[in-house]
């Protein structure tokens, strides 16, 4: 074979395997992706949630609730409105959160049964969810442009294709030391969440149990959190799930927080 066929082969081979390096999706862009079909399905959302805590004694506590959700910018700012309807010792109460994808998120909640509503400081994030295995950030999400992403290796979860990948904080985080997620290649939705934190110690896993198409959306519908050191787990299952509903504004202010819009609590 002459030497300019064998530069133009070698240049022509080169050359695909460039296109085939830049056409493969960073790290980023599958965590920002896994973050938007997760968090920013629709331009809203509302659904009745059921929790199930369950300690390692098998005994099982109930929360009932309804969640409103509103995008203020695609991929940016959102608004959270959670409303509880039981048990009787949380009825009524109410979680409001102003999330910030470049700040401080602000979070509120109101106690009906000593009428007060109160800002929870931003230190609280990773604090339990009503008591919950969830953190009120786990509830709202953390933007993905808070960690750095490496893919670390291609899998597979219950014979789905899964992309592996380690975020970790870049400024100094309470929630955990780095955080391994397992992304579905086709939906980006994530199966599964590995939470380390100190001496790398496995503190939290969170797993998508259920999976449906809703309004044309894949949604997970059931996802758990268990606690590793306290053996305990809580499920969350959502029901009566409807997108694009045109949820207002307005019900994202202190005034609904003491007055519920009662048209979306069935």
């Amino acid at each position: 074979m002459k030497l300019s066929k064998i530069v133009l082969l070698s240049l022509t081979l080169f050359a695909l395997l460039s296109i085939n390096v830049f056409a493969q999706e960073t790290a980023e862009e599958i965590m920002k992706k896994s973050h938007m079909a997760y968090y920013y399905a629709g331009n809203d959302g509302v659904a009745n949630v059921s929790m199930r805590i369950i300690d390692k004694k098998g005994k099982e506590r109930i929360r009932e609730f309804v969640m409103l959700r509103l995008d203020v910018e695609d991929g940016g700012d959102q608004k959270y409105y959670t409303y509880f309807k039981k048990p009787s010792d949380v009825s009524r109460l109410t979680f409001m959160v102003h999330k910030s994808a470049k700040g401080n998120d602000k979070r509120w909640i109101y106690v009906p049964a000593i009428d007060l509503v109160k800002q929870i400081s931003a230190d609280d994030k990773n604090s339990s969810f009503v008591g919950s295995d969830f953190s009120y950030e786990d509830v709202s999400g953390r933007h993905w442009s808070e960690d750095t992403h490496r893919l670390l290796y291609d899998s597979t979860w219950n014979d789905k294709a899964v992309w592996v990948i380690e975020s970790t904080p870049k400024e100094k985080y309470k929630g955990f030391t780095r955080k391994v997620s397992y992304i579905d290649k086709e939906t980006y939705l994530p199966y599964k969440e590995l939470y380390f934190g100190k001496k790398d110690k496995l503190v939290k896993v969170m797993t998508s149990e259920e999976i449906k198409e809703v309004d044309g959306i894949i949604t997970i519908t059931h996802r758990t959190m268990k606690d590793v050191k306290k053996n305990r787990v809580t499920h969350v299952i959502f029901e009566d799930i409807d997108y694009n509903t045109g949820i207002k504004d307005e019900i994202f202010t202190e005034r609904y927080l003491m007055n519920p819009p009662m048209e979306f609590i069935k």
